[in-house]
This record gives C-alpha cells, sequence and structure tokens, in this order.
C-alpha cells in the first residue's frame, strides 16, 4: 500500500508546526504516535468528551484548569479523553501559562496519552490544517494508486495465462496472498505461491469448497489458523464458477473497487468457458448413451483422446441425483477428479442425473462424491463392459432406496430378495388397495380374515398346519379362507393369485 495515513508523528515531524513531544517516546504505547488521524480539534472545557469524535487529537490552552487544580482533576480529565479514544493531547503554551502544567505531564504519563506542546506562534488551525491536506493527499495518492493498479489488472488479463496473470498482479498491488479457487473447490491459482503452509492451505480448502458447494452467492471473512481471509464467490447463484481469497480482511473504498474490478474480470472468463463445458457435458452423455448400449467402442475411443482411457474392467456403474443448485459444483468435481485419477473414474448426464463408471477398486470416488454434494446414490456390482445395461438397471434399483448424501449398493438389496424391492410409496398403495375388502370387513364384523390369511400363506397353504398356529380348527381357518377368496374376487387355489397376495401383505408389514 503506498501511503501511510496521516498520524500525530507525521504531524511533529512536520518542521513549520514548531510542536514539540513532551511525553516520552519509549514509554508510549508502541503505535500511539503512529495511530490514524481524522481529526484535529480545540476545545478548554473540562469534560469535551460529549462533543469530540473517534481517532481525534485533541489541543486545549488549559484555561479549564484553576491555578489550585489537584492530580486527581488532572488525572480524570485524561482518563476521560483516554476512554473517548483520543489519541493525543496538544497543550498551547504562552496562552495563559508559560508551561505545561506538572501536573498534566504526570497524568499523561500515567494514562499513556501522548502530550505536546504547541507554541503561541502556531495556531491551531494550522494543525487541523496541516492533518486535512494529509488527509486529501492520502485520498488523492490512493486514488491514483487504484487507477494504475486497474490499468496493471486489465494489462495483466491480456496475457495468454490471463486469469493467472490477472490474480498474481492483484496479489502484488495488494501486496499479500491471492488465491483462486474453481467451482468444485481446488486451488488452481495462487501468489505468492509459497506464503501458506499445508496445513493452514488445506483447511482452507476445505472452508472454501463448504462455500462453494451452497450454491450461493456469497462475501464473506474466513477465520483460518488464527489468519484471516476475504472470500468472494464468482458467478451467479446456482451456478457458482468459483472464488477469490485474499489474505486479510481490511480494503479501503479503493481496495475494495481494485477487487470488486478482478472478480468482473474472473467471473467473465469463467462464463466464457461455460459453452465450452457445456459442449464437453453434451459429449460426455452422448458417450454415456453409447456405453449403455453394451458397446465401448466409441467411448473408449473418444474418452482415450479427451480425457484417458476408461477404466479397467470390471467396472461400477452408479447413478447419482444432485440437487439442481449443486450440479455445476458436482460436475466440477468430477471433471476434476478426471484428471487427477487418470483411467480411474468416467461419468456423465443423463437425464435430470449423473452416471458414474469406476473401477471396481475405486468405490471411494463414488462415496465421496455421495457425501460431499449430498447426493443420492446406486451402485450396480462389478460387471464387464458388454454388461453396462444391466449395470444401469441395477443401479436405478439401488438409487430407489438411497436418500441424499448416502449411497446404496445393489448387492445389498439383492441379498434381501425381490421381495425387499416392494418397501416403496407405489407399492404399498397398491397393497393396500389389493387388501382393502378384507380389512374393512374385519374392521365392521370383528373376524380376523387378513391374520389367518397370512398365517395359512406362510405355512405353505396348509389348513392343519395353520390351524395349530392360530390354535384354532380347521374348518374354521378353511371357511375364513374361503370367504377371503371370495371377498377378494380370486381363486386362492392357484399360485399366481397366492403370490399376489403374499407379495400385497409382505409390502404393507410394518417394518
Amino acid at each position: 500500500m503506498p501511503v501511510s495515513e496521516p498520524t500525530l508523528r507525521a504531524l511533529l515531524s512536520r518542521r513549520e508546526l514548531h510542536l514539540r513531544l513532551e511525553s516520552d517516546a519509549d514509554a508510549l504505547a508502541p503505535d500511539a504516535l503512529d495511530a490514524p488521524l481524522r481529526w484535529v480539534h480545540g476545545s478548554d472545557l473540562l469534560d469535551p468528551t460529549p462533543f469530540l469524535a473517534d481517532e481525534l487529537l485533541l489541543l486545549t490552552t488549559g484555561t479549564q484548569f484553576a491555578a489550585d487544580a489537584d492530580a486527581a482533576l488532572f488525572r480524570a480529565y485524561v482518563s476521560r479523553l483516554r476512554a473517548r479514544g483520543v489519541r493525543g493531547l496538544g497543550f498551547g503554551t504562552e496562552v495563559v501559562r508559560d508551561g505545561i502544567p506538572p501536573l498534566l505531564i504526570d497524568a499523561c504519563a500515567a494514562e499513556g496519552m501522548p502530550l505536546f506542546e504547541v507554541p503561541y506562534r502556531t495556531p491551531f488551525i494550522a494543525l487541523a490544517r496541516a492533518n486535512a491536506d494529509a488527509i486529501a493527499a492520502q485520498a488523492y495518492a490512493r486514488r491514483t494508486w487504484a487507477l494504475a493498479a486497474q490499468r496493471a489488472i486489465s494489462l495483466a488479463a491480456l496475457r495468454p495465462d490471463g486469469l493467472g496473470a490477472t490474480v498474481a498482479e492483484l496479489a502484488k498491488q495488494l501486496d499479500t496472498w491471492v488465491g483462486l479457487f474453481d467451482a468444485a473447490g481446488a486451488l488452481t491459482q495462487r501468489h505468492p505461491a509459497d506464503v501458506l503452509d499445508a496445513a493452514t492451505l488445506a483447511q482452507l480448502t476445505d472452508e472454501v469448497g463448504t462455500v462453494l458447494r451452497r450454491g450461493v452467492r456469497a462475501a464473506s471473512t474466513l477465520e483460518v489458523a488464527g489468519a484471516r481471509f476475504t472470500l468472494q464467490t464468482l458467478g451467479r447463484g446456482g451456478h457458482l464458477r468459483g472464488a477469490i481469497v485474499i489474505a486479510g480482511a481490511e480494503l479501503d473504498l479503493e481496495g475494495r473497487g481494485v477487487v470488486t474490478s478482478v472478480i468482473a474480470m474472473a467471473g467473465l472468463a469463467l462464463e466464457q468457458n461455460v459453452g465450452l463445458g457445456r459442449a464437453r457435458s453434451a459429449l460426455r452423455a452422448g458417450l454415456v448413451h453409447s456405453l449403455l448400449t453394451g458397446d465401448p467402442t466409441l467411448a473408449r475411443r473418444v474418452s482415450r483422446e479427451l480425457w484417458g482411457p476408461l477404466p479397467p474392467a470390471p467396472v461400477l456403474l452408479a447413478v447419482s441425483a444432485v440437487a439442481p443448485a449443486q450440479l455445476d459444483a458436482a460436475v466440477d468435481w468430477l471433471e476434476l477428479q478426471v484428471t487427477e485419477h487418470r483411467g480411474a473414474l468416467f461419468f456423465g448426464r443423463e437425464g435430470d442425473g449423473l452416471v458414474l463408471v469406476a473401477g471396481a477398486d475405486r468405490r471411494d470416488l463414488i462415496e465421496r462424491f455421495a457425501a460431499l454434494f449430498g447426493a443420492s446414490t446406486g451402485v450396480s456390482t462389478p460387471v464387464a463392459y458388454p454388461e453396462l445395461p444391466d449395470a444401469h438397471a441395477q443401479a436405478i434399483a439401488a438409487l430407489r432406496r438411497a436418500v441424499p448424501g448416502t449411497l446404496v449398493a445393489f448387492a445389498d438389496l439383492a441379498e434381501h430378495g425381490i421381495l425387499s424391492q416392494l418397501d416403496t410409496v407405489e407399492a404399498r398403495a397398491l397393497a393396500a388397495a389389493r387388501l382393502a375388502p378384507l380389512r374393512e370387513h374385519d374392521t365392521l364384523h370383528g373376524t380376523h380374515l387378513l391374520v389367518t390369511v397370512r398365517t395359512w400363506l406362510q405355512h405353505d397353504a396348509r389348513i392343519d398346519a395353520a390351524a395349530e398356529a392360530l390354535g384354532i380348527h380347521r374348518h374354521t381357518v378353511r371357511a375364513r379362507v374361503a370367504q377371503a377368496q371370495t371377498l377378494l374376487g380370486v381363486d386362492l387355489g392357484t399360485f399366481p393369485a397366492r403370490a399376489e397376495l403374499w407379495a400385497a401383505l409382505v409390502a404393507t408389514s410394518p417394518h
């Protein structure tokens, strides 16, 4: 940053003002003389604090102090000024007193208040004017700096690596660390490169990834490893393209203006890649469709040219449902994994979801994806490429049992048998409608047709075994089964009718 702010030290250094520091500089706080001054004000009130502003230098001639004033009065006066935030006290000598009262010197020393002498020949207004001129010079210098910085950044944007050069120039102009993250939360540019240690960088990357996965535009301050960072997302809500992170959190108006211009240029550069990204997405979707025909020839040839080889067989096929706000970030993350784990993953869009093909030993990539983006995901058993159509059907079946952020494997469903797939809203609704005549009859007449039929089917449709299990006569069981058959309008002597009835009973069973 090119210009320091107006300070008491700067005023004391101006020879034409003839000021003299009365306080012991070594006894003051380290920044006491270098704190910024926004105003210089004069007052001879014993308590001027109600009329003072922050970051102010107070001047007085001492008329408020009687000749017999004691140390307590001086100490209370200086204490009030210190509590109000006054940054220094100037005493005009040879107006009502020849010098600075010793008790005032002692009080300022006790409170750590910088005290200086303003000689008679220096009017108070000269200090106010000098400070105002310094503030104006600083504002002009900052505006000049901002224009020069924006010009340098604009020139950097014209270089071959425009985005990287822009980030590097911003870091140079702000004299701090700047990082550019893509939509997946991966750090793609950083300057200077070796400022942050690995642990801080990893934690910062996690924090930025969390912000980006929300899919909402944000400008915020992060606390990471005891350091502060300013974060600004790039792109529009629901379609974030990345984020710029700047070490430090305090920027003045001009600094914020420079950062805003970089954000606009970076956002534009990233948006220009959207068209290319859409073309790549359409190509991937076409290759997924080709794979699902059972013929990997086309996908294998195109993938090798653009992204690397397809994962070696056997492979897992996963179908994943991602929230629309997360979809762009999810695709960017998958692109990053394809680059970092060459030959381990292929993916593409299918309808409103994503299809992932990974090596059988890289299920971890699919699990990480589901957890990071809250995606409902179903995954097939390991298969060869010609069997991908069957694997797709398996993944769809598993997806129906998945909840956001979880992965369900078809192999786990298969262990529970085909009837376990009846646990769906649709199946339960159909089953309830099919069994309604029996349930209504039991409710109206106090019969036990449902439990009798269930027990009868559980015992392989054997009357004697069901009667023994229920503790009733076999003729009663036979009569109830016949009545149920009439109410349902089916012939329970046939296997298909019994199988359908059993499926309805399974679907409506409590879980």
